[in-house]
């Protein structure tokens, strides 16, 4: 048995060598010599390499962003689940995306492995549990309507392949958000968004550069999804949920940027909106009710600019 234990051991080792977040970066070994301003110059160095790999991907993502957009125009939903940091970025972005754009809280939907204990703490085995990641998806009652979207800088964690193995069979349109070339993720992906950011400062250390990339990909997967199904005006956030003193004071400001109009004004259309400042705007811009504005937005699905269009 410790044998088996032993080569099982060896076995994954050697298999880190394939996986290029594991590789050493030759740029950093001496990091550890240097002062606080040459360690964190390095770090710096090493980041400004992500935004690059990230647009060498562009026409996957925006390959995904229709995706995405035509599972919400048939009420489907776009699904993030991904293991560790991973994991909490698909939630971090799912949950942001709730009162940046007025969306309920099941058309944007976060799964980590390991469920809400693991937002914070470490869940042993989680990560390697593929039955956990089916009964996951089981539990939110996944569709051939909804986008799922596979999270893994490594490209090779059971759990999130096994997701995609089972979104798959079911025929949903499967995603996979990757920094490592020729890996599972990839390989279960209708779409693979591969944004290679190279080693990290620190080897294997993935919440750096590849944290980063997958923030910068899943963040343009569901804004620009929102914005083209018309969420914004221009590049206003016309949907804003004015939930606090903040929101409702960018509410505002939103309101006054889209119409040129004083805060006077802005804030009685908004009230009269019911703090909806996408029919605030559309009665300052056009003189309409705030029902008659309901009905064209609702005739023009959502999208402000064609429905004051009808009008002006």
């Amino acid at each position: 048995m410790q044998s088996i234990v032993h080569n099982n051991q060896i076995n994954l080792v050697n298999s880190l060598t394939s996986i290029a977040t594991e590789e050493q970066n030759l740029n950093t070994l001496d990091i550890d010599l240097l002062d606080s301003l040459g360690v964190v110059t390095k770090i710096n160095n090493e980041d400004q390499k992500v935004a690059d790999a990230v647009k060498k991907v562009l026409p996957k993502i925006a390959q995904a962003v229709d995706k995405i957009v035509n599972a919400f125009n048939k009420g489907g939903r776009l699904i993030y689940i991904g293991a560790g940091t991973s994991g909490r970025l698909g939630i971090l972005d799912a949950v942001e995306c709730r009162p940046t754009f007025s969306v309920s809280d099941n058309m944007v939907v976060g799964i980590i492995a390991g469920g809400q204990t693991a937002i914070q703490n470490a869940v042993e085995g989680a990560e390697d549990n593929e039955a956990l990641a089916v009964q996951d998806l089981k539990d939110i009652r996944v569709t051939d309507n909804d986008v799922v979207v596979g999270i893994a800088a490594s490209g090779r964690t059971p759990y999130v392949i096994s997701a995609m193995n089972y979104a798959k069979k079911i025929n949903c349109t499967v995603i996979g958000v990757t920094c490592s070339p020729n890996q599972g993720v990839s390989e279960f992906a209708d779409i693979a968004i591969c944004a290679q950011v190279g080693p990290e400062v620190l080897s294997g250390s993935t919440r750096m550069k590849s944290g980063t990339a997958q923030k910068l990909i899943l963040n343009t997967l569901s804004t620009a999804s929102m914005i083209r199904i018309g969420k914004t005006y221009k590049n206003l956030m016309v949907d804003v949920n004015a939930s606090n003193k903040k929101l409702n004071a960018r509410a505002i400001r939103i309101v006054m940027q889209a119409t040129e109009c004083d805060f006077e004004t802005a804030n009685k259309a908004l009230n009269n909106a019911k703090l909806n400042a996408k029919l605030a705007i559309l009665n300052i811009l056009t003189g309409i009710s705030v029902d008659e504005g309901i009905k064209l937005l609702e005739e023009n699905y959502g999208f402000l600019r064609k429905a004051a269009d009808k009008v002006l």
